[in-house]
């Protein structure tokens, strides 16, 4: 399987460069039904609206970017932490996601599910409708309030195409930095 997913972004490369457009605008089902983003969305960024440790009222913005030749829609989006001294709790009722960035908000996206594992510490956000190739959102997580302890927090994000059987993307690392105030 991972050979056909080498050979897919080979072939939707080289289209390119020749100029050849219908590999880059087609999803990659595998014989077992499996969908691959085309080409893969891309972590822009990850900010918090407060860097205080102990801070309540925080929000965290996790921006993603789709191409448009992504070749399928984003379904879902997870984030993990992987890093940092707090186990960090979010008041999943509170989120919420939107096109744009975290400084710029665009027009609000309904979500049609909004989980946590906590053995694993992910959040999961589920897009209804998918999102659309072409588009950049934000997803918005307030956590009850910031970590205790100070200092750098990791988090994975992953993204999901659209499909029952859909191969998940990780995207990198969002890192915030919280600060003891003094």
């Amino acid at each position: 399987m991972r050979l056909l997913t080498i050979c897919a972004v080979t072939l939707t490369a080289t289209a390119e460069i020749l100029g050849i457009s219908p590999l880059s605008s087609q999803a990659f089902p595998t014989s077992d039904g499996t969908v691959w983003f085309a080409k893969p969305p891309r972590l822009v960024s990850a900010s918090t609206t407060f860097n205080t440790a102990n801070a309540w009222g925080a929000t965290y913005y996790f921006t993603i970017s789709l191409p448009e030749n992504a070749g399928e829609p984003l379904q879902r989006v997870t984030i993990t932490q992987r890093e940092g001294l707090d186990d960090i709790r979010f008041n999943l009722k509170r989120t919420y996601a939107f096109e744009g960035t975290g400084w710029r908000e665009g027009k609000k996206l309904t979500l049609k599910e909004v989980s946590r594992d906590p053995d694993a510490g992910t959040v999961s956000v589920i897009f209804d409708p998918p999102v659309a190739p072409g588009k950049t959102v934000t997803v918005a997580l307030n956590p009850v309030r910031n970590p205790f302890d100070p200092g750098v927090y990791l988090f994975g994000v992953r993204a999901f195409p659209a499909g029952e059987k859909a191969a998940d993307l990780y995207l990198g690392v969002g890192r915030l930095h919280f600060y003891r105030e003094f």
